[in-house]
């Protein structure tokens, strides 16, 4: 694994998403084409915080799933031969939640590729918060 520490800016170079949409805040380790780990400090200002739900906020699963997407199509398109291109989500084969999580939360998001070809990709993604798992999810992609 490489140590690497890309800001939002340098993120935003990789792949097209913007606020309110760029999920990860920073990405902390990177071997293109192979994997990622990303984090996401999540804050009690996010506006999903207003309605899920009142005076119990918890970050919603389609959201960390979103993060864990996010970090898999830095890892792919970090790769030369996809530098340039939109990865978007080609499936979801698997997504198991075990924790809820929280704002004050930092999520780490770990994104191994385990397949390529052509232009699909395929990796086994976690989410945890303090070493405890939050979200597990085997993910697809497709490059356009």
């Amino acid at each position: 694994m490489a140590k690497v520490d890309l800001d939002a800016t340098a993120i935003q170079k990789i792949i097209p998403h913007r606020y309110p949409m760029l999920l990860i805040d920073r990405v902390e380790e990177l071997v293109p084409g192979e994997m990622a780990v990303a984090r996401r400090n999540v804050t009690i200002h996010e506006e999903v915080f207003n309605g899920h739900f009142p005076n119990n906020p918890v970050l919603p699963g389609a959201l960390i799933v979103e993060s864990l997407a996010q970090t898999g199509a830095v890892a792919l398109l970090s790769a030369p031969q996809f530098k340039g291109k939109t990865a978007y989500f080609g499936g979801i084969k698997t997504a198991e939640f075990r924790k809820v999580v929280r704002p004050g939360d930092t999520l780490r998001l770990e994104v191994h590729l385990t397949k390529i070809r052509h232009n699909i990709g395929e990796g086994k993604a976690e989410a945890t918060v303090n070493g405890q798992r939050t979200c597990s999810a085997e993910l697809t992609f497709f490059i356009g």
